[in-house]
């Protein structure tokens, strides 16, 4: 999870009511439980190390809905309803970071936690705002529960997201090291050596048009020899098939991105920080190229 704030916006104005307070709390619950739901029946073979997980944050959100509904109608004496809401409910489980999750190759059960507990710490910091606008005592103190609730699922969830850690970490000593173990402790120097035998090795199983546009992506960044057609680049091919070669692409590529990015949050200065910022950049530019020629050629 990078450093950028937890929340990108605050409540526009004070909750005036319990029935404005749990719509919508409702409409966050719902919107999380579908959208953690959406990648925990997600098909795609990347996301298998983690559906479990968002099996279980989905179950959780389904809870809360049915909670919150029921508390709604004792004391409202109806249920949540949409049209109280007086503006729209701050998105505390954003669609793009669950579509980045959903779309990396790197998924694991222990980022599929952090993400979770960052979720939960969102909502704290959402409650303490409405918490500090409102003026009605009942929607105060009904908040205040919200916001110790979400409290303790962030513990909860960090709790899980260390055992994922620890698991993992046995996993990989347990392990004996192949060519992707190579790849998660590669330095970025290595990192973009083999990603760029890779790229060569891919773009020939690809038309022409395609082959072009691969072989121009990041040309700034690229040795002069890697703008050749692949059979004059005097670069080893890649080994494996082309399917394992494109995946492997992606991977490494997307690896690199995380690499970079976590450079500028650990720079010691600022002129080191200026430049991983722009490594992770252009780094994230490319990934996403390569995203899309993997998504064009795919339909051929």
């Amino acid at each position: 999870m990078r450093k950028e704030p937890l929340l990108t916006a605050v409540p526009p104005a004070p909750v005036e009511s319990l029935s404005e307070l749990y719509a919508i709390a409702f409409d966050q619950a719902q919107k999380a439980m579908q959208r953690y739901g959406a990648l925990a029946t997600q098909p795609d073979e990347r996301l298998l190390p983690v559906r479990a997980v968002f099996a279980v944050l989905s179950a959780r959100e389904r809870e809360r809905c049915d909670s919150l509904s029921a508390a709604c109608l004792a004391a409202c004496g109806k249920r949540p309803d949409g049209a109280d809401l007086r503006w729209e409910p701050i998105d505390l489980v954003a669609a793009t970071e669950i579509a980045e999750i959903g779309n990396s190759s790197l998924a694991t059960p222990y980022t599929a936690w952090a993400l979770a507990a960052r979720h939960r710490q969102r909502a704290f910091v959402f409650w303490t705002y409405v918490i500090a606008l409102a003026e009605d005592p009942q929607v105060r103190l009904t908040a205040e529960n919200l916001a110790r609730e979400a409290l303790s699922d962030g513990n909860r969830w960090r709790r899980e997201r260390r055992l994922a850690w620890r698991t993992g970490r046995k996993t990989a000593t347990g392990e004996t090291a192949d060519a992707t173990a190579d790849d998660e402790s590669a330095s970025a120097a290595l990192l973009e050596s083999l990603l760029l035998r890779d790229i060569v090795a891919w773009s020939q199983g690809l038309t022409p048009a395609q082959r072009d546009q691969l072989l121009a992506m990041d040309p700034s960044r690229l040795p002069p020899h890697f703008l050749t057609p692949p059979d004059q680049a005097g670069i080893e091919p890649a080994p494996g098939d082309f399917e394992t070669i494109k995946h492997r692409a992606l991977r490494r590529a997307e690896q690199l991105s995380n690499i970079y990015l976590d450079e500028a949050d650990g720079a010691d200065d600022q002129s080191s920080m200026e430049l991983a910022q722009k490594l992770a950049a252009g780094s994230i530019m490319r990934l996403a190229g390569l995203r899309n020629v993997a998504a064009a050629s795919a339909l051929r």
